[in-house]
């Protein structure tokens, strides 16, 4: 994934600094679900020298270039998550908050559909599907 990060910044004739290398590689590291503040944190770990400013405006940079993404889960600060090709996709527990994580995409050619109907081009999709989790339905159920 790490390459497909650096190949989006060369296709758009950005350089991949060593700041950005580190910026890049930590997020990848940690799963790519972090708040900025969390990420910089990481970062400092690996390289006191990058400053928050830096790690905001990669952040800035690589949602524009659309492989990142922030999401807001009512936390308040945004958690910013990797876009694996143009897509993610989240369960989310409405007891618990817990995030699962899924890759099948079966949405098919619904994005496409809908593009079409608005003249919209689609460059990628979250999809977050919202109930309760197996473990907290045991919870409830008592079983």
């Amino acid at each position: 994934m790490s390459g497909d990060l650096y190949q989006a910044l060369e296709a758009r004739g950005l350089r991949l600094t060593a700041a950005r290398r580190v910026i890049i590689d930590t997020l990848l590291d940690s799963g790519g679900h972090l708040t900025a503040d969390e990420l910089t944190d990481l970062v400092r770990r690996h390289s006191t020298g990058i400053g928050r400013m830096t790690v905001y405006r990669t952040l800035d940079l690589l949602c524009d270039l659309g492989v990142l993404r922030p999401v807001y889960q009512g936390t308040g600060a945004a958690h910013y998550i990797l876009l694996h090709d143009g897509h993610h996709h989240h369960l989310v527990c409405s007891d618990c908050s817990r995030v699962i994580e899924f890759d099948d995409c079966a949405l098919g050619d619904l994005p496409a559909r809908i593009a079409r109907r608005y003249g919209f081009r689609v460059e990628g999709h979250l999809l977050e599907l919202y109930g309760v989790c197996a473990a907290c339905t045991e919870v409830a159920t008592g079983r």
